[in-house]
């Protein structure tokens, strides 16, 4: 029972925290730059940690900026405002990403470019053969070591882990909890200490500063992956920005999502 519950628990944190630091606030808001030798490190380790449910950036970074330019209307790709339950919600985002990824649509131009690309992982993380080995993988730890049948029953959210991930941050992000601030949009902090998505549920925060780093903003506060980005300037692997994040959330321009610098 302890390994299972330490593999659930584990990778939920990890795939989690690469979702929030690198496909986030790295390849969608670019709130701090890194070498290009580093954001391939930090690639890979998005998808090793993320398996069968991996993201694409550049899917990821075009449909979250659709989301801060239209938060909360009819255009935007995950407002629980315009989906009757959670399912609904997620396979409207799932479809809007797909067509994304396979270029089936293309972004307006101010929501393109400035994200992490690998082509070649990208098509390897994205093919069946692929996703189906990590499920294999999942399901083999979990016939070793279960205890009963009814632990099999988490499997599913390994499975799927990164959608989940983002289900309960555009849903319970924008319907549940209070709000610091008055923005353009019903997004709201559904938790004090974010320890369940490392920070993601400080929806309201983050939609009046999304070039903050730091998605905490008062005193009780406490985004666990602010930590670590500061954890990881201290050790130059990647660098804030000196004069201090500035955006307009609502809309998003190229020069700030401009590429680092290599």
């Amino acid at each position: 029972m302890l390994a299972i519950a330490l593999f659930f628990i584990g990778h939920w944190l990890l795939s989690v925290f690469f979702q929030t630091l690198f496909l986030h606030r790295y390849g969608a808001h670019r709130q701090f730059t890194m070498s290009r030798r580093w954001e391939r490190v930090f690639y890979a380790a998005t998808w090793l940690t993320q398996g069968s449910s991996f993201l694409s950036p550049r899917g990821y970074a075009i449909l979250h900026r659709e989301h801060h330019a239209f938060s909360d209307t009819p255009r935007d790709p995950h407002s629980p405002y315009f989906h009757k339950n959670l399912p609904a919600m997620m396979f409207h985002t799932k479809k809007r990403y797909r067509d994304f990824v396979r270029h089936r649509i293309e972004p307006e131009p101010r929501f393109a470019g400035g994200y992490p690309e690998w082509e070649a992982l990208d098509r390897i993380a994205d093919r069946w053969s692929t996703r189906i080995g990590f499920g294999v993988a999942y399901t083999l730890f979990y016939v070793a070591f279960a205890p009963s049948l009814i632990y099999f029953a988490l499997l599913p959210f390994h499975f799927i882990m990164g959608p989940i991930h983002g289900a309960i941050v555009n849903w319970c992000g924008h319907k549940y909890g209070y709000r610091n601030f008055d923005c353009n949009d019903y997004s709201r902090n559904t938790l004090p200490f974010d320890f369940l998505t490392l920070g993601e549920l400080f929806q309201n925060n983050h939609h009046k500063a999304a070039m903050s780093p730091n998605f905490a903003a008062r005193w009780f506060e406490i985004d666990p992956t602010y930590f670590a980005i500061r954890t990881l300037a201290a050790l130059d692997i990647v660098q804030l920005a000196s004069n201090g994040p500035s955006a307009d959330p609502a809309s998003p321009a190229p020069a700030v999502f401009a590429p680092p610098p290599r």
